[in-house]
């Protein structure tokens, strides 16, 4: 057996290893492993050695604990609930004010936090009851916080772009600028969506009943304020750091960590015990990442040097296809993994391997970035396995898992639509980094 198809049978173990269950991580090292003493014999250990090494040597992913470490404890400040409020109120006599109330602050809370899970089980928390009090179109409401919720897996600072950056060879701070614009476009695209079903049937966001208005805009102008200063500053102090080269990603999460940690004791949500469980959650998911970081490093290596992914690419270019299609087929494929895998194990296993293949046809890197986070945050609004669905119904079970579905699945050709214009417009993604950096 040629080592190309060695690489081939590695990859059919791996996926039926991982959709059967298995512990990711352990199944990438101990295959790792075993294909690799069959490949090239003791070479293997050196090579797991070196490829360990180099992650934990990379400075950037000490981003990774300190940016969720920030985002779980802006959970935590409650800042998010005041904002909620207080753009609900301003916009009560708007059609499908709470769709816009929804987005608005998951918008605001992606920037500060890039935790989907949180995003949409706190938004299913704020907004659904008003939204059923307001008797809101069920479908409608759930489509917006799924979709709104989905938004920290772009929006910087993402956890999955710190991630993307060394993998790709590309700089984080590239990634952040060029996630910028596609992430405020979907954001936009939803509310317009949202806000032209209102105006089209009034009945499925009516405006908000005369008793639950504000009696004194003023009041709801200060907390307004108070609900989105703290965040805006927090994210440009750390973000806009970053972005202009002040400081490296890493640097800047620790700003961001800092502040929210500031944040929280001046809202007076800072108790031993949160903060000990902010720390240990913060502790267990770096853990999972990093991890599994180290371990797909290795398995990368290994599938590299058995020659596999130089094969696939030399027989996809000998089919002659144009570079458009094959986008189009690894964007499908991407979409297709999206259902029942997590972003973790498709960008650190299945991106290395398509990686010589986009080299091969000449695209640029940060902009095929930014398409695999918009992929995969619509693989997240993609039924039977989309994860949104189920944080959601854990928040609000008396909404029909159907009628969930149904809203997100809205929302989803909308992703996809959004996902086009940045397919055919690439400047959507490339002209933020152009300005900043100028290339």
């Amino acid at each position: 057996m040629t080592p190309e198809v060695l690489g081939l049978l590695l990859i059919g173990c791996m996926l039926f290893a991982i959709f059967i269950g298995f512990p990711i991580s352990f199944t990438l090292i101990f295959l790792g492993f075993v294909f690799g003493y069959i490949g090239f014999g003791d070479l293997v250990f050196y090579l797991m050695t070196f490829q360990f090494s180099s992650v934990m040597l990379e400075q950037t992913l000490a981003a990774v604990p300190l940016f969720i470490f920030m985002g779980i404890l802006m959970e935590q400040a409650g800042l998010m609930e005041r904002l909620f409020q207080a753009v609900q109120l301003m916009l009560s006599r708007v059609r499908g004010a709470l769709f816009i109330a929804v987005l608005f602050v998951s918008t605001i809370f992606a920037a500060a936090t890039g935790i989907v899970g949180a995003s949409v089980t706190i938004l299913g928390i704020m907004a659904a009851k008003t939204m059923n009090r307001s008797k809101y179109d069920v479908k409608l409401a759930a489509g917006t916080i799924t979709a709104g919720g989905t938004l920290g897996i772009l929006i910087p600072p993402s956890i999955m772009l710190v991630v993307m950056g060394p993998i790709l060879e590309v700089p984080v701070t590239d990634l952040f600028a060029a996630a910028v614009i596609p992430g405020f476009l979907l954001a936009f695209l939803y509310t317009g969506y949202a806000l032209l079903r209102c105006y089209l049937n009034p009945e499925l966001g009516p405006v908000l009943p005369e008793e639950e208005r504000a009696e004194s805009m003023g009041h709801v102008f200060a907390e307004f304020c108070k609900g989105l200063v703290p965040p805006a500053a927090l994210v440009f102090s750390a973000l806009g750091s970053i972005l202009f080269g002040l400081a490296t990603p890493t640097e800047g999460a620790g700003m961001g960590a800092a502040g929210a940690l500031l944040l929280t004791l001046a809202y007076r949500k800072l108790t031993w015990k949160g903060m000990q469980d902010a720390l240990v959650k913060t502790l267990e998911i770096s853990t999972l990442i990093l991890f599994l970081v180290a371990a797909s490093n290795f398995f990368g290596a290994v599938f590299s040097r058995l020659g596999t992914p130089t094969m696939l690419t030399e027989y996809l270019l000998m089919l002659d296809l144009s570079p458009m299609l094959i986008l189009f087929l690894i964007m499908a494929l991407i979409f297709l993994l999206g259902w029942p895998l997590e972003w973790v194990p498709i960008v650190l296993i299945i991106i290395p391997i398509l990686l010589p293949l986009i080299d091969q046809l000449g695209f640029n890197l940060t902009w095929f970035g930014i398409l695999v986070a918009v992929n995969l945050q619509t693989a997240w609004l993609s039924p039977p396995v989309a994860l949104s669905a189920y944080f959601l119904k854990g928040v609000v079970p008396e909404w029909d898992l159907r009628d969930i579905y149904i809203g997100m699945m809205q929302f989803m050709v909308i992703q996809v639509f959004g996902l086009l214009l940045i397919i055919f417009f690439p400047q959507i993604a490339l002209w933020l980094p152009g300005v900043i950096y100028g290339n």
